[in-house]
């Protein structure tokens, strides 16, 4: 695998062992393979790590396929795949309503990173899995196309650098803008559930604005600081307005669960170009 980055104007100089321990997370074993083995270029040439490179300089790794490990998954179907934002480094798809964002199994075959795996794999690429979605949500989902940048996005997912907005339709009336921080555990009587659990939850924090109120309905736009399973619905739900159509935390039956990923926003870590993906036409 050959990885080519040309570092943006707005890059400040930096050593090359800088550059892939401190911005880029290459891990350690595999600098020491990169440093050893001579496998790091600059501008076409060989490169030290002492190396200075600075806005503009072209960056050049080369890695073995032993470097990192990769889990295969069976391939699914290609023409699933909706694709919102694609480049070397990364792919942002629509992940429709019902469809699980990986498999569980070995044997699984029709999720979401199966479908991508078909489709990637017409390029001779490989998706890796950088975040979810529920199987019951639809919408914007990122992908790394090779281990290299997968630690990056994470990275920048805890860093809240990824900004993600949602659509979701709740029971009830809310009346006004609201953030919600309690924290979330696990349910000790259903594995498939998450509660509000103040003593040995998680801090968890979502931003609920208000789009519009019905009369039995309200049309809110949701933003995540933290990503615990089923955030969005727990929280909701606690607050006395469970989302419509949800499986778990309500008991009324709906086409589907009313949450849709809309928005994906992010800078690219390479070219720092400003990424928007949307998942249109969403809940409305």
């Amino acid at each position: 695998m050959e990885i080519t980055i040309t570092l943006p104007e707005s890059h400040q100089p930096m050593t090359i062992r800088e550059l892939l321990e401190n911005e880029w997370l290459v891990p350690r074993k595999v600098r020491h393979f990169l440093r050893t083995r001579k496998n790091v270029w600059l501008n076409g040439e060989p490169a030290l790590f002492h190396y200075e490179a600075a806005a503009g300089d072209q960056i050049t790794l080369l890695f073995e396929e032993t470097d990192y490990s990769y889990q295969p998954v069976q391939l699914g179907n290609p023409q699933i795949i909706n694709v919102l934002y694609e480049d070397e480094h990364l792919i942002i798809v629509d992940k429709p309503v019902g469809m699980k964002t990986h498999p569980n199994e070995p044997t699984e075959t029709a999720t979401l990173l199966n479908h991508l795996a078909a489709y990637l794999a017409q390029k001779e690429q490989r998706p890796y899995v950088v975040h979810r979605l529920d199987k019951e949500t639809s919408g914007a989902v990122l992908f790394a196309k090779n281990p290299f940048v997968l630690p990056i996005l994470g990275r920048m997912l805890e860093q809240k650098k990824i900004f993600r907005r949602y659509q979701a339709i709740v029971w009830g009336k809310l009346s006004k803008d609201v953030t919600i921080t309690d924290k979330i555990g696990r349910d000790r009587h259903d594995r498939r559930k998450r509660v509000v659990d103040p003593r040995n939850g998680q801090p968890a924090i979502t931003h609920v604005q208000v789009a519009e109120v019905s009369a039995d309905k309200t049309k809110v736009y949701c933003v995540l600081d933290t990503g615990r399973t089923h955030q969005i619905r727990v929280h909701l739900a606690n607050q006395g307005h469970p989302i419509v159509g949800d499986p778990l935390y309500q008991m009324k039956s709906a086409k589907r669960l009313m949450l849709h990923a809309l928005e994906l926003h992010m800078t690219h870590p390479f070219t720092q170009e400003k990424i928007i993906a949307k998942a249109l036409p969403g809940l409305w």
